[in-house]
């Protein structure tokens, strides 16, 4: 457990820093959309790493598949280390200023920049509702898991092979927003999306009451087709609020609020996990009695439901909240009218439009 503690840390931090690079080249560059092509390669290596898994959990013991897991890293650890920053051509920090000359000064000036842009409405409201539609849903993918293997007596491949073709659904759905869905109004796609995800909790529970074998499906069968699509949703709906969230913020804040983005979703999949933990502990969902597990699936996806009660935070189209120039405020900042409001170093002028 402390290992696997480690190495899920060090994943985290590599995956923090990945999603703030790609959000400050992109808006460098003027690359709108950048995040869809990072889940792309990221859709691609989840489909090559779970077959390349699965051929050497048949075929070799879990030793030499750990030692190949080791010998990817240090690769990807060397190349690290031997490419340079000036690569990506981003700009580099300006002169630092005596009171902020410290670790401990650079700290608290990125927190107060931070704690500024997150406090701006556009921002704060989405973000509430993406990381509150992951932490109201209690996650049972463990205890399906164990019915899978222990009750259903399917192989783990099989399991395996349903998350190759999970990415595989991923890495399409990503493509066609990137073409189509990215100009459909946010508000409603999010909505057919949580709509779909609550429904797809129930696949469990026709796997679970074997109403798939009434129609001559077999559980393999079963879970190869429909035992991703849950999590592939859950995956895919963070790919807007990244593209949203990433466009709004201020210039030089795109790697803080992308960081503050990817660590609240981490937080919430944390509660998410130990609510399920909880509730299949009060309902009586154990190693050897799991006739309570359709109950707990049907409160799993009626709790995907609550998010949709508040989908009036998610914005219908993206705001004007261009980098440069004008700024779209929030109803707190427009009753103020406070002009040059200052976050951080920078200060941003907001100015009425002017009718003719």
């Amino acid at each position: 457990m402390a290992f696997i503690l480690l190495s899920n840390l060090g994943a985290s931090i590599t995956e923090v820093s990945q999603d703030a690079l790609v959000a400050e080249y992109g808006l460098r560059y003027q690359i709108n959309g950048l995040q869809s092509y990072a889940l792309m390669a990221s859709a691609v290596g989840g489909i090559l790493g779970n077959l390349l898994g699965g051929y050497c959990l048949l075929k070799t013991p879990p030793r030499i598949l750990f030692l190949a897991f080791t010998a990817l890293l240090s690769l990807q650890l060397i190349v690290s280390l031997s490419s340079k920053e000036e690569s990506v051509n981003l700009p580099r920090i300006g002169e630092v200023t005596p009171e902020i000359s410290s670790v401990l000064g650079i700290v608290k000036k990125q927190f107060l920049d931070l704690k500024g842009i997150v406090q701006v409405d556009e921002i704060s409201q989405p973000l509430i509702w993406i990381v509150s539609s992951i932490a109201l849903v209690p996650l049972l993918s463990g205890s399906v898991f164990c019915y899978q293997t222990q009750v259903l007596n399917l192989d783990p491949s099989v399991i395996g092979m349903s998350k190759v073709i999970g990415q595989l659904m991923l890495l399409c759905l990503t493509v066609v927003y990137d073409r189509y869905w990215k100009k459909l109004p946010m508000r409603a796609l999010i909505h057919i999306v949580q709509l779909l995800y609550a429904f797809s909790l129930l696949f469990d529970y026709i796997l679970v009451k074997q109403i798939n074998l009434a129609f001559g499906i077999s559980n393999t069968a079963f879970v190869l087709c429909f035992s991703s699509v849950a999590e592939i949703l859950a995956q895919f709906k963070i790919l807007p609020f990244s593209v949203l969230l990433a466009n709004m913020c201020p210039g030089g804040c795109e790697g803080s609020i992308t960081s503050f983005l990817a660590s609240t979703l981490c937080l919430s999949s944390v509660v998410s996990g130990f609510t399920g933990v909880g509730m299949a502990n009060m309902i009586g969902i154990t190693s050897k009695n799991y006739s309570n597990l359709p109950a707990g699936i049907l409160i799993q996806s009626l709790a995907a439901l609550v998010p949709l009660w508040f989908i009036h935070y998610v914005p219908m189209l993206e705001p004007g909240f261009e980098r440069e120039g004008k700024r779209a405020m929030s109803k707190k900042s427009r009753r103020n009218r406070r002009v040059g409001r200052v976050i951080g170093q920078e200060s941003f002028a907001y100015r009425r439009e002017r009718e003719t």
